[in-house]
């Protein structure tokens, strides 16, 4: 079960920290008295070019901040960190705001807690329900804040060593470490849509990590920790951090108008392979297949067609007999998420042209995106 890593509830801190790291003497001492040997030497070599844990923690940790959100009836705990000396930070909308009424809102009162004590009540600026991403302002006066470099999630590498920094169950300034299990991961936002992009991460994550950085080698911001997946409601090494490619694109619109955007083009569609495009009789290895299309949406109006047939193949359910998208733009639609993180990259209004495989044959056909909705059936 994937959940957000969610803010820390103020009110149950405590007994979840009494209870999750044994603060009597008696819940350490079995530790320490089975190691009775000498303890042998560990030494530790970082090449210059290498990943030096300590050194992104040192010139990162002055810009991770904890959040502190006042609801009408609650109080949440998260991370976030310093975009600038102007005064603005970054953190995840889920952290400052709250949908148990129904309507997601924003808290009463934001508060952030800097690395050097200072504690300052900040203003949200906007939030960003499909990033999950808000961006908040406090006033700079005196206040010596450290921005934080935002990086690039281009180039990320499976494999590639990380860091995240953030206020795990209310434990501030906490440092893990791990590797990029995978990119372009598709996770849950706020809506019913997806975010694109994601990184996934076996660095530990846990509730209170909520808007604290992922962090390179370079103590540069590749995203923000966002949500895990577990069967146990704690880190089962399985996390997924925004990237900051979204966030980048979120800020800027929630700096202008305190809201964000994003195209729209009202189908859901599965991804074809070889062996089911040869069951389906189709002309190609390729392809988005349209399950369904929205009625009234942009593609429904540019004539696309959904599927009317169910057809279970190979251990999957598929609905079959409707258009197949096989590029966008020009780019071919291969993985599932393809067309889907091609969409989320324009704005409502522009144009897109598709290659689409209709009735046998391939036509090319415009499209004009909409606004994508609060909530729809299809994505």
């Amino acid at each position: 079960m994937r959940q957000r890593t969610a803010a820390v509830a103020v009110l149950l801190l405590c007994p979840a920290l009494l209870a999750g790291c044994g603060s009597s003497g008696n819940g350490s001492s079995s530790s320490s008295q089975a190691t009775t040997a000498a303890k042998p030497q560990v030494i530790v070599e970082t090449a210059a070019t290498g990943f030096d844990a300590a050194r992104v923690y040192r010139e990162a940790l002055p810009g991770v901040v904890t959040i502190r959100s006042v609801f009408a009836t609650s109080a949440a705990e998260g991370s976030g960190f310093v975009l600038n000396t102007d005064g603005d930070i970054v953190t995840n909308a889920h952290v400052v705001t709250d949908e148990s009424s129904g309507k997601r809102v924003p808290a009463k009162e934001v508060f952030v807690e800097f690395p050097d004590r200072n504690i300052v009540a900040a203003d949200i600026v906007g939030f960003d329900p499909f990033a999950d991403v808000a961006l908040l302002k406090v006033d700079p006066s005196g206040l010596t804040l450290h921005p934080l470099q935002l990086g690039t999630d281009k180039d990320v590498v499976v494999g590639e060593p990380v860091a995240a920094i953030g206020a795990p169950f209310g434990e501030v300034s906490s440092l893990s470490v791990g590797v990029v299990s995978a990119a372009n991961r598709s996770v849950k936002s706020l809506t019913q849509f997806q975010i694109e992009g994601a990184i996934q991460t076996d660095a530990s994550i846990n509730p209170g990590n909520s808007g604290g950085p992922l962090l390179d080698g370079d103590a540069e911001v590749l995203g923000i920790n966002q949500q895990i997946e577990t069967s146990s409601g704690a880190n089962d090494g399985v996390g997924f951090a925004v990237p900051i490619s979204a966030i980048k694109r979120s800020i800027a619109q929630l700096a202008e108008g305190g809201s964000a955007e994003y195209a729209y083009i009202g189908v859901s569609s599965q991804a074809l392979y070889p062996q089911l495009a040869k069951r389906l009789g189709l002309d190609t290895s390729f392809g988005g297949l349209l399950a369904e299309v929205v009625p009234g949406g942009p593609a429904d109006k540019a004539g696309l067609e959904g599927g009317d047939q169910k057809l279970e193949f190979q251990a999957g359910e598929y609905r079959t007999g409707g258009d197949v998208i096989l590029q966008v733009e020009g780019h071919d639609v291969v993985q599932p998420d393809d067309l889907a993180r091609f969409v989320a990259t324009k704005i409502p209004g522009e144009k897109v042209t598709l290659s689409v495989l209709h009735d046998g044959k391939v036509e090319r056909v415009a499209v004009t995106l909409g606004k994508r909705p609060d909530s729809i059936s299809a994505g």
